[in-house]
């Protein structure tokens, strides 16, 4: 048997989960809890197996229960269980320790479903979560590869953008187009472009331009 903690500040929203899961045989509803503090405390005395927690909550949001969880050792897995995504939610639920991200609009079989993965150690997220993360992801990535460039092959990419040739960012940064080509070259392996179009269109979308 799988046992079940419920915590949701809403009591017929407990009541709706508990009447459902009840009816599967694998799945066994052990406490309830809608607040954060009580979360913590009955998660702690009840060890259930899995978690379907509420992230908007009175005493503590539902990420703030999963981390205090994870650092007093629980070791029940918790599926998020809420009404809508939020990325910075996401982001700090799955941070915060949490398996898996459902929203309310999920069916009451995929619930059950994520439950018995949950139990396995497998995560579940809703697809509108898994649109959210790679948009996020994309956005980190873009981010990320211009600031891992120097300030000088910053420059040289402005004027790759500009439409200077090698010898004309050599003459305007007064350095050697030997040198040029060194930081173009580790500017392509850095942004992940093939060619100066490529690098000039990457800093024109970023503003680096």
């Amino acid at each position: 048997m799988i046992s079940v903690l419920i915590v949701d500040d809403h009591e017929i929203v407990r009541m709706g989960l508990r009447n459902y899961l009840e009816t599967e045989a694998d799945i066994v509803v052990v406490g309830e809890a809608g607040d954060g503090p009580a979360a913590v405390a009955e998660a702690m005395a009840l060890m259930p197996d899995v978690i379907l927690m509420d992230l908007i909550m009175p005493g503590m949001s539902g990420v703030e229960v999963t981390r205090t969880l994870q650092e007093q050792g629980c070791s029940s897995r918790v599926i998020v269980l809420t009404s809508a995504v939020d990325d910075a939610q996401v982001v700090e639920a799955l941070r915060a320790g949490a398996l898996s991200y459902l929203l309310k609009t999920s069916t009451a079989g995929q619930v059950a479903s994520a439950i018995r993965k949950a139990a396995q150690g497998e995560s579940v997220l809703d697809e509108k979560v898994q649109q959210s993360l790679v948009g996020q992801l994309q956005t980190k990535v873009t981010r990320e590869l211009w600031q891992d460039l120097t300030d000088r092959e910053l420059d040289v990419l402005r004027a790759i953008a500009s439409g200077k040739n090698n010898q004309e960012i050599a003459d305007a940064l007064q350095i050697g187009v030997k040198t040029v080509k060194t930081h173009v070259s580790n500017i392509f392996i850095k942004l992940g472009v093939q060619d100066r179009t490529q690098a000039a269109i990457y800093a024109i979308r970023n503003g680096l331009a």
